[in-house]
């Protein structure tokens, strides 16, 4: 049986989340509507969402339902925009830290093409975190120009954890909201909407053993977005459309999970992601990024851990990371290169090149991410055939399209 090594992906549905999404199938009724029918479904999703709401340090008021975690960072990122500027048109700029997830790049870039908005890149350090004295610096030197500050809590590709609290501390003496992208850490380490201080966080179930096309935007009582979706004004008008109750419930349920197992499964990961780690560490040329395995931040006072459990992501000397995927999976194991793909061509991941390494460099990586199913057995399996992979990828060398 091949061996899945690529949670951060997505990762499998637990059990209670495909259980409540099963049931909810059966109800009958919209929500929205006041019959018996639709009453009890109503129920049903205000349950859930108060369940969600626990899991993310919020109120169940603050908690929109979208259709995952990218549409919820676009709502996060377009709708705190959009908002600020109705009275304030001169706030433009938008500050974000190299390396985040597209879904926040692309979001504003086109912010930037069709909004007029000015993106303001803040630098990031060899392991991928923000330099705190650098958007000091910027917030102080444009704080009337700003319109929000976006940054990702958990590096989706290298596994980094940002100095959220210290970053929205900084915001806060200026008055300039800051959205979270938390898509890679929650289910994975504490996420609080409330204890991080900040405007908005954005979630996905698929991330943490819920389903698909299922994620939310938690925001403060205390802010605003403009709508992304209109039409019948559900979710504080924040977001209409008729709310997906089983999705709900097993995002619910998958929550729930998730936070009782939460330091069981991350002591666990860290186990397995340390024994990787002793394994790449005797593979001549491979070198692991981001932040250390085990290492703590001090987060404006607050000790959390400097990376995301169960992330593994290392460069391979004069390996495409490519081939070494394509020749992991013809022996049974499915990974990431963390790079983004267009039209069939590899390009270097922006993360890593905002973390300083050169193109060829960024081209050598590859992303494991383990989750529930991984097992000690999973990661001497793969030790066993790393070394030989990286020997076939480095004797083929790189395209000249990847160079």
């Amino acid at each position: 049986m091949a061996v899945y090594l690529d949670h951060a992906a997505t990762t499998p549905m637990v059990a209670e989340a495909r259980e409540a999404l099963l049931d909810g199938l059966d109800l009958i009724g919209n929500p929205s509507s006041i019959h018996g029918h639709g009453q009890a479904a109503k129920r049903m999703l205000e349950g859930a969402r108060e369940r969600i709401a626990s899991a993310l340090g919020a109120d169940p008021i603050e908690v929109v339902l979208t259709s995952g975690g990218t549409e919820a960072i676009n709502l996060g990122v377009k709708g705190l925009f959009w908002a600020r500027r109705q009275n304030a048109p001169a706030r433009t700029r938008i500050l974000v830290p190299r390396g985040e997830h597209h879904a926040t790049v692309d979001a504003v870039e086109w912010l930037a093409t069709h909004e007029g908005a000015v993106i303001d890149w803040l630098p990031v350090d060899a392991t991928g975190r923000v330099d705190l004295t650098v958007a000091a610096g910027r917030m102080r030197e444009h704080a009337d120009e700003i319109a929000l500050v976006t940054v990702i809590l958990a590096n989706n590709e290298v596994g980094t954890v940002q100095p959220v609290r210290a970053l929205a501390a900084l915001a806060a003496e200026h008055g300039i909201p800051v959205h979270v992208d938390a898509v890679a850490a929650f289910g994975h380490m504490p996420v609080s909407l409330r204890d991080l201080a900040v405007a908005a966080v954005s979630v996905s179930a698929h991330k943490i053993g819920g389903p698909v096309a299922m994620g939310a935007l938690a925001l403060a009582r205390a802010h605003t977005v403009e709508a992304l979706i209109h039409g019948g004004g559900q979710q504080r008008g924040v977001r209409s459309g008729t709310q997906d109750v089983p999705a709900a419930l097993a995002f619910a349920a998958a929550s729930d999970y998730a936070v009782a197992n939460l330091d069981a499964q991350a002591s666990r990961l860290d186990a397995l992601a340390g024994q990787l780690a002793e394994g790449l560490a005797q593979i001549p040329g491979a070198q692991l990024r981001g932040a250390d395995l085990d290492g703590h931040l001090d987060d404006g006072g607050v000790s959390v851990r400097a990376r995301v459990p169960g992330n593994v992501h290392a460069t391979f000397d004069g390996c495409q990371g490519d081939s070494m995927l394509f020749l992991l999976d013809m022996a049974g194991f499915s990974v990431s290169t963390g790079s983004a793909c267009q039209a069939g061509i590899a390009e270097p991941s922006h993360v890593l090149l905002g973390m300083g390494l050169d193109e060829r460099d960024a081209l050598s990586a590859l992303r494991f991410t383990l989750g529930a199913s991984t097992s000690k057995k999973d990661i001497a399996e793969l030790l066993a055939v790393l070394p030989r992979v990286v020997e076939q990828a480095r004797a083929a060398g790189f395209s000249d399209r990847a160079v």
